[in-house]
C-alpha cells in the first residue's frame, strides 16, 4: 500500500491566491501614498509660476512669472559664458522662466523714471552690464519668454543693483516699499514705483 493522495481543494487554492493578491495590492498603495505621487500625477514644474500683487499710488500692480531655481549653478547664471547668456536675446533677459514675465497696471503708474499707462505689459531686462541693469516694459504680451521685440517696448529704466545677504535660490519679485525688486542668485535689482499724476 503506499501513501494516500491528497488532492488539493480548488476553492482554498483560489482563497490564498486572493489574499496574496489583495496584500500586494494594499502594500503597493501604501507605496506610492508615501512617495507623495500616485501613478499617473505629474511632477512639480521645474520653474513654478508665482505673482506678486499690491497697490501702487492707488492702481493695482500684479507680476506673474515663473520662479527658476539656481539649482547649483551659483555663480554661472548671468556671467558672459552662464546659463542665460544662452537666450537668443541676450544680453536681454526675459527675467523669469518659460512663459513671458508679465505686469499688469489697473491705473496708470511710473516705474522709475518711465511712465507706464494703465494696461498688460511684459517685462524683460538688459544685464549687458553686470553692475547696472535696464527694465523694459514692453507693449507686446502673451509671448514665450525668449521672444523679444525690442520695436514694441514701451520704455527702459535703470535699476538700482545691489546684493542680497545670502545667496538666493529662488528668482522673486516683490513690490513694496515704493519699490518693484527682482532678486536672484546674487543679484538684487529695483527701480522705484509710484502713482502717476
Amino acid at each position: 500500500m503506499g501513501t494516500p493522495m491528497i488532492i488539493p481543494n480548488p476553492r482554498r487554492i483560489c482563497m490564498r491566491r486572493l489574499l496574496v493578491c489583495t496584500a500586494l495590492l494594499a502594500a503597493a498603495g501604501t507605496v506610492f501614498a508615501q512617495g507623495g505621487t500616485q501613478a499617473g500625477s505629474k511632477p512639480a514644474p521645474a520653474s513654478p509660476p508665482d505673482k506678486v500683487s499690491s497697490t501702487v499710488g492707488g492702481a493695482t500692480v500684479t507680476i506673474s512669472y515663473s520662479s527658476p531655481r539656481v539649482k547649483g549653478r551659483e555663480g554661472k547664471i548671468f556671467t558672459k559664458d552662464g546659463l542665460i547668456s544662452h537666450n537668443p536675446h541676450y544680453p536681454v533677459w526675459r527675467a523669469g522662466a518659460n512663459g513671458a514675465t508679465t505686469l499688469e497696471t489697473s491705473g496708470d503708474i511710473m516705474l522709475g523714471d518711465l511712465h507706464v499707462p494703465a494696461g498688460t505689459y511684459t517685462l524683460f531686462v538688459d544685464i549687458s552690464d553686470p553692475d547696472n541693469w535696464t527694465l523694459i516694459v514692453n507693449k507686446k504680451t502673451g509671448e514665450w519668454g525668449l521672444a523679444y521685440d525690442g520695436s514694441a517696448d514701451l520704455g527702459k529704466t535703470k535699476m538700482q543693483m545691489s546684493k542680497p545677504p545670502a545667496m538666493v535660490e529662488e528668482l522673486k519679485y516683490t513690490l513694496d516699499g515704493g519699490k518693484l525688486t527682482l532678486t536672484w542668485e546674487d543679484k538684487e535689482a529695483s527701480v522705484s514705483t509710484s502713482g502717476h499724476s
